[in-house]
């Protein structure tokens, strides 16, 4: 998509080229993530959801077994590994050659999703903050690294966050680990700013206001607003009321240099890239 910069990342042994925006689906396997309809317990649900995903014209689903809403549950390793292993047997058997992302921030955990199901991206929401082998472990694996910016952690993240300058602090958090893991090999690196993420909703509008100057790294971007609380608090709504606000943001974000929709919409989210990349194919037209 023009005004995006050309970057491909390898997923498995192929190349993912993303200058054309790509849409994430999410595959929550938690029983207490903050949107209720994402919730998949079974493996019939599970199969369902990864059918969807991909029938609507998702080309990554990002899989997670421990919910990082503030206040959720903190659960063990042990369990976040049993409940993955169970939805991955699943995944696999429906979807053998999809581009699966897992949603952790535990490097063991990590480790047995790449190693035993062959999951080809890790997404961090702690950018190595909670688990200081995970840098080492991404670049033992060879796998591309979603570092996303937080403060904190799932628990405490949204006590008062403050920030001098977010956009300063956030390029500074970014560029000395994006140096760490370039210095220990791992070649392909996303970044997802975190909105929600130990931010207020002032933050979060602010965030998506100057999202096109975290480019200045030169790395492609992740933006995960879907049905997020920036979008149903100022609405006066709930989750299940922000579809509508999700696709404005993910409309906004696209033009101002997004490269990757994390969504729990898959359908709407493929149809907002479609339309904005033709919007922009059109602009030089007299």
């Amino acid at each position: 998509m023009k005004g995006l910069l050309p970057y491909t990342i390898n997923v498995g042994g192929k190349l993912m080229d993303l200058s054309e925006p790509q849409v994430m689906g999410i595959l929550n396997v938690t029983p207490d993530s903050f949107y209720s309809a994402s919730r998949k317990k079974s493996q019939e649900e599970v199969r369902e959801r990864v059918g969807a995903i991909l029938a609507e014209g998702g080309s990554i689903i990002d899989i997670g077994a421990y919910s990082s809403r503030p206040g959720a549950e903190n659960i063990s390793a042990d369990e976040e590994m049993t409940r993955l292993r169970g939805a991955l047997q699943t995944v696999r058997s429906v979807a053998p050659e999809a581009v699966v992302s897992v949603d952790t921030f535990r490097a063991d955990v990590a480790k047995m999703c790449v190693e035993e199901f062959g999951v080809q991206i890790i997404n961090d929401i702690s950018g190595g903050e909670l688990d200081s082998r995970m840098f080492d472990t991404v670049a033992a694996l060879g796998v591309p690294y979603i570092l996303m910016h937080m403060k904190g952690n799932p628990q405490t993240m949204q006590q008062e966050p403050h920030y001098g300058d977010l956009l300063v602090e956030m390029l500074q958090y970014f560029g000395s680990k994006v140096d760490k893991l370039h210095d220990l090999g791992v070649k392909d690196i996303i970044l997802d700013p975190g909105f929600g993420f130990a931010k207020t909703l002032e933050h979060n509008y602010q965030l998506m206001y100057r999202l096109q100057d975290l480019k200045v790294l030169g790395l492609p971007i992740l933006v995960g607003v879907s049905r997020k609380s920036m979008i149903y608090r100022l609405l006066d709504g709930t989750p299940e009321d922000a579809l509508n606000g999700t696709t404005v943001l993910n409309t906004l974000a696209l033009q101002k240099g997004a490269n990757i929709l994390r969504v729990h919409d898959v359908k709407e989210a493929v149809e907002v890239v479609k339309i904005v990349k033709k919007m922009l194919t059109c602009q030089n037209l007299g």
